[in-house]
């Protein structure tokens, strides 16, 4: 009998951490895998990436957050790449850099010049304009059939990478 008592406790312990464990995936963390070079130096193929689910619940996102999103060309895959026009902007690159209205933008994170000009885009309202920082090797709005994406395919903020090695992502 306390053998049984035993492995009822160890089986209630497992059947709560599998549903904490599905709770925390399914509503406040989302886990990805970048597996291409489109976002590198920041983050190299094949690196793992935590997102937080509720980054946006309070706060609207920003210029420069990276997020996970749901590809707006194909639902079923996430995407990994850093916002860079903000709805209602005009987005311009040319000579190697991006311009947002006009006006150069600073982009401290990339190591390598834009190859080729592209633009303008005109951000529609609720969407935004997302690039990867590795421009030259990046499957982004430039290339996409639907050009921005809409808010509410935002995933989560990426926030935090986990393999191989802990960085925090900005």
């Amino acid at each position: 009998m306390k053998a049984f008592k035993e492995i009822v406790e160890w089986v209630i312990v497992i059947l709560v951490a599998v549903l904490v464990s599905l709770f925390i995936n399914n509503f406040i963390i989302v886990n990805a895998t970048v597996p291409s070079s489109s976002m590198e130096k920041t983050i190299m193929t094949n690196d793992r990436v935590i997102g937080f689910r509720l980054a946006y619940m309070s706060n609207e996102p920003e210029r420069g957050d990276i997020i996970i999103f749901r590809f707006p060309d194909d639902e079923s895959i996430l995407y990994i790449k850093r916002i860079i026009g903000m709805p209602g902007e005009t987005v311009d690159i040319r000579d190697g850099k991006v311009f947002i209205d006009g006006k150069e933008l600073d982009e401290p994170y990339l190591s390598v010049v834009t190859e080729g000009d592209y633009g303008p885009y005109e951000v529609p309202e609720g969407h935004y304009f997302m690039l990867g920082d590795n421009r030259n090797n990046s499957a982004d709005s430039r290339f996409w059939k639907n050009t921005y994406l809409s808010a509410d395919k935002i995933v989560g903020k990426a926030v935090l990478r986990y393999w191989p090695g802990v960085k925090k992502l900005q």
